[in-house]
């Protein structure tokens, strides 16, 4: 069964479409489909929606799922 999506709250998805817009490299933080927090360092490439749930893609090609980070930048998703 898919794990259901909880969505992100707003300012930061505010902040995650600036770093994109800017190319920053950031320091991204999630967690992986196993549950252990990972930390890569790249540019956020684009945001979408797929399926009713939201994804971060950097510009090395991996998919995360918004609801997944941890931090970027050491900024923290509100309630994360």
């Amino acid at each position: 069964m898919p794990e259901s999506y909880e969505p992100i709250d707003c300012s930061f998805h505010d902040r995650l479409e600036s770093w994109a817009t800017l190319r920053s490299t950031t320091t991204i933080r999630y967690l992986d489909r196993a549950g252990v927090e990972v930390e890569v360092r790249a540019r956020i490439a684009d945001l979408y929606t797929r399926d009713g749930v939201e994804y971060l893609q950097t510009d090395g090609g991996l998919e995360i799922r918004l609801d997944h980070l941890v931090s970027v930048d050491g900024i923290e998703p509100e309630g994360g």
